[in-house]
């Protein structure tokens, strides 16, 4: 069973929720990504600061071409403007497929083989569809440490 102090808790993104919600959130409570859930409360998604970046400042073809552009960029110039437009719209357009999750009553120990495996360092906790918070290294890594000052 997970320790409930290490879960982070949060909103989770719907249907008609601004991008710079999104932004808050993630930025209050030191998250990359949350959940997106359904008109019933279902998780159905996720939405991640990254994928918005991405998608919306970084043209495809630029990422592709990483390895070969040069320092002077003029397509960013704009960057500010555009960032205003972005924060404007609704998250809809930047929900992607729903990220790996575990239930409350899974193991330490399995949940940190399931992050490994996955290659991520957050879960979201889903009890029958339902969040209930983002399991985090640094959140795993907080309890282990009070653990060691109360030895």
């Amino acid at each position: 069973m997970l320790p409930d102090d290490i879960l982070i808790r949060t909103r989770t993104a719907r249907t008609g929720m601004l991008i710079r919600e999104v932004f808050e959130e993630c930025l209050k409570a030191r998250l990359q990504s949350l959940p997106f859930c359904d008109e019933e409360d279902k998780v159905v998604g996720r939405v991640t600061l990254k994928y918005i970046i991405n998608r919306s400042i970084v043209p495809e073809y630029m990422a592709e071409l990483a390895h070969v552009l040069g320092r002077e960029m003029s397509a960013f110039e704009d960057m500010e403007a555009r960032l205003k437009q972005v924060f404007d719209n609704s998250v809809e357009a930047y929900v992607q497929e729903p990220h790996a999750a575990i239930d409350s009553s899974t193991p330490l120990m399995k949940a940190l083989a399931i992050m490994e495996h996955h290659d991520t360092s957050y879960l979201f906790v889903v009890d029958e569809g339902r969040y209930g918070g983002t399991l985090t290294i640094p959140g795993i890594a907080m309890w282990m440490s009070r653990l060691d000052k109360g030895r």
